[in-house]
């Protein structure tokens, strides 16, 4: 094919799979573009990155600079929510390619006499593209440049800043070429930035052996607001269902008066989009999600597509289940885990049009009631194609909403939920406890390609995990874990009051809590304000002022000859804050060592001294060095040092 374009656009980056899907970020986030663009010959070539949102017509234009080995790079800000297009154009620079020859011919003493009418052609070309000042300015160019009288001036014109200024301003881009364009999808600061809290609703009774409510829940709001928590998150609400219901401790037999799993979802009181009478009417749910918004607390739902061997649908819809030779279904299994109470749905029905839309209606419903945000169970065991479709389907329409995906599961399938459309994804970090596993772990998620596409929210616990660590743990590595979590991800979430009341007995073996809540109601005493609640208020209260912990990808480890003590310096986009974080892993003896502190990247010298305070303790100190000496106690093991040079 031929084509006389010169300019060789490569290596445009960020892409995800070759631009199969966008990559991800919220509003006023910067984009850093990266491409390889060169031509043949020693021309002056020059490149931008043009870009618009999904409702503008007009593309936005911002120039590349060039960095080494034909690598070039330029930013810009996504301004407003939904899809961006971007691309890479290069092209051969004429004008200045003109400048910068005539300005090497001036310095080797040659009469230039023809390459300055050249230059009059150049300045014809843009003169009725510039401004009144600035066409002022060429027109007494032009003449400068076509009287011989006046050569020297001329000369000293045609190389001067003023000139390549407004030949750079103007581009002609004459056979300019273009990369493919490449998609951006930009989605709300809760995105990026949240702090969630679970608990069982059923739970939130102040009085033994009763079944809470909604406005039981309400009653909690302010205890969740307080500590810091923007996000709460219920497990399912529905009618549970009372065949094959479960018992306590996962027992396959129900006793009188056995709750069962909120995840068995249907009965004859409703499926998905009802509630459970015992917690309320819609009317009260609607009342809880107004009262959580007024103290600002968005209300997240469980998504949990299975049912109950109950449920309407088995009876409305059979073919939307598979069933065996003798008239049963297949309960769900995730060996060695059985769940008898949970009938799993067949999403290779023929009738899958009508299961699809069904799906999809259940998102509406509960999004029209005011809910906006979703944590979707096992969302690996489902088409990640109906994943693409049934999220697209939701953002066309309610660009606010947030998709959480509960996928502790391999890696490549959590990476392919959120390039189908996830949000946020559960993670890894639950189970990282060295610091070596840690900084690897993080250097995965903020050093690869994952970074353009999967926000991670590290828990340090859930209803379905009670890691082996946190398995009569003190109160130091409560807040070790806990530290970790906030500090390392933007965003973070707790099962609680567990979490905070350090309630951690566990069936013998297992990473599951014994009288898991999961089967069973529990009364807890809200009151109760420890230390660590106080701290993890505290480290909240910094996340909320801080803007370098509301992003996850900003972060570079530092050097501490101590593999029980872990550093990292974290900054915002503009670099207008600055943090140095230092965590004890040791959560039993004092540990201390001598951090050394990223001088290049804080744009700091040898010998120029720097104030850190500690945002936990208020301590203020001055260091003058690269390396600095820090120790950490059990009781207080975290740094959050705010750096001010």
């Amino acid at each position: 094919m031929q084509n006389q374009k010169r300019v060789v656009i490569d290596h445009v980056s960020p892409q995800v799979n070759c631009g199969e899907f966008p990559i991800k970020r919220v509003v006023n986030q910067m984009v850093t573009v990266n491409s390889n663009v060169f031509s043949d010959g020693h021309d002056i070539i020059a490149a931008s990155v043009l870009f618009k949102h999904e409702t503008e017509n007009k593309w936005s234009e911002v120039r590349m600079n060039h960095l080494h080995n034909d690598e070039w790079v330029a930013s810009f800000v996504v301004k407003k929510q939904g899809f961006y297009s971007y691309k890479v154009q290069g092209w051969v620079d004429y004008a200045l390619n003109w400048q910068h020859g005539i300005t090497r011919k001036i310095d080797d003493n040659q009469h230039v006499k023809s390459e300055l009418l050249e230059g009059v052609e150049y300045i014809k070309e843009i003169e009725k593209k510039v401004s009144k000042s600035e066409k002022e300015y060429l027109d007494n160019l032009k003449k400068l440049f076509l009287n011989e009288k006046v050569y020297d001036n001329a000369i000293l014109e045609a190389r001067g800043q003023k000139l390549k200024a407004i030949f750079w301003k103007y581009p002609q881009k004459k056979l300019a070429n273009s990369s493919k364009s490449f998609d951006i999808y930009v989605d709300r600061l809760k995105a990026q930035f949240s702090t969630w809290y679970e608990f069982f609703p059923r739970s939130s009774s102040n009085k033994e052996g009763v079944h809470g409510t909604f406005k039981d829940c309400i009653k909690l709001l302010p205890r969740i607001a307080n500590m810091g928590f923007d996000t709460l998150y219920f497990p399912p609400v529905h009618p549970i269902g009372e065949v094959n219901r479960k018992g306590k401790n996962n027992t396959t037999e129900a006793k009188k008066g056995d709750v069962g799993s909120a995840w068995g979802i249907g009965s004859k009181k409703g499926g998905h989009k009802d509630l459970h009478p015992q917690l309320g009417s819609i009317s009260d749910f609607k009342a809880l999600i107004k009262a959580a918004k007024k103290l600002g607390i968005e209300i997240a739902m469980d998504y949990a597509l299975q049912t109950a061997p109950d449920h309407p649908w088995v009876k409305q819809h059979p073919d939307w289940f598979k069933w065996r030779p003798d008239g049963t279904v297949q309960y769900a299994e995730n060996p060695p885990k059985k769940y008898q109470d949970i009938l799993p749905i067949y999403f290779e029905t023929t009738d899958f049009k009508n299961l699809w839309n069904e799906c999809l209606d259940i998102l509406v419903y509960w999004i029209e009631c005011g809910i906006n945000v979703f944590r979707v169970d096992n969302p690996h065991t489902k088409p990640y194609y109906f994943w693409n479709w049934i999220i697209t389907e939701v953002k066309k329409k309610y660009p606010d909403v947030l998709f959480l995906a509960e996928a502790f599961t391999r890696p490549k399938v959590m990476e392919q939920l959120a390039k189908q459309g996830y949000t946020q994804s559960y993670t890894y970090f639950t189970w990282r406890n060295s610091k070596h596993e840690l900084i690897e772990y993080m250097n995965d998620l903020t050093q690869t390609a994952l970074s353009e596409y999967f926000k991670p929210n590290f828990w340090p616990n859930t209803p379905d995990i009670n890691p082996f660590h946190l398995q009569g743990a003190n109160e130091s590595k409560y807040m070790q874990r806990y530290a970790l979590a906030a500090t390392l991800s933007s965003n973070i979430g707790i099962y609680g009051p567990v979490f905070e009341q350090m309630i951690s007995d566990a069936l013998l073996g297992k990473e599951e809590y014994l009288n898991s809540e999961k089967f069973q109601i529990c009364n807890y005493n809200w009151e109760i304000n420890n230390n660590l609640i106080r701290i993890i208020t505290k480290i909240n209260k910094i996340r909320q002022e801080q803007e370098a912990l509301q992003q996850t990808n900003n972060i570079k480890f530092c050097t501490i000859e101590n593999d029980q003590l872990m550093g990292f310096y974290k900054w915002n986009d503009s670099k207008t804050n600055e943090l140095l974080i230092v965590i004890s892993l040791d959560d039993h003896y004092t540990q201390q060592g001598t951090i050394q502190l990223p001088m290049h990247d804080l744009g700091i010298h040898h010998g120029q001294g720097i104030e850190v305070k500690d945002l936990l303790t208020g301590n203020s100190y001055h260091w003058n060095s690269e390396w600095n000496f820090v120790q950490l106690h059990p009781s207080l093991p975290i740094h959050i040092f705010r750096i001010n040079k």
